[in-house]
């Protein structure tokens, strides 16, 4: 994964993003209507600076490989994601709206994970705890009343 730099910070998030069309309904099977929202999500991308990295459907439902800027709250990644591409796909296949007679494209649950480059939880827990010097690490375990 690649190092990303903004204007204050420099950054490597990445996001496992999954999911569902309303009712679970099997509406991106066809490849026309997968090919547009795979074009939604890469013009998405360009205008908010995310990196859609991967994208694959099962037709109910779909996953993202995206990275964001750190400015931006996963939840508020997956909104924007969501809220832009159900209304381009409804825009694009009015018959979408008949077959989801709640309106909605997109289901309210999801899941979104973080991906790591080969770094485990041990290996940041370890890195963090061998931060500082021998001096500063003994005060510090001294004020600590529990593990942190």
């Amino acid at each position: 994964m690649e190092v990303k730099r903004a204007s204050h910070c420099v950054y490597q998030i990445r996001y496992h993003m999954v999911f569902c069309i309303k009712y679970r309904r099997g509406l991106l099977g066809l490849e026309e209507r997968s090919n547009y929202l795979r074009q939604i999500f890469h013009e998405i991308g360009q205008r908010y600076w995310f990196d859609m990295e991967e994208m694959g459907t099962d037709g109910d439902h779909v996953h993202l490989f995206v990275g964001a800027a750190p400015k931006y709250a996963p939840s508020r990644v997956m909104q924007i994601l969501k809220s832009i591409s159900a209304r381009e796909m409804f825009k694009r296949f009015p018959e979408l709206k008949r077959q989801l007679w709640g309106g909605e494209f997109w289901s309210d649950g999801d899941y979104i994970g973080t991906v790591g480059d080969g770094v485990s939880i041990e290996i940041v827990r370890r890195y963090i705890q061998e931060q500082g010097d021998e001096k500063e690490k003994a005060r510090m375990q001294q004020m600590n009343l529990f593990p942190i």
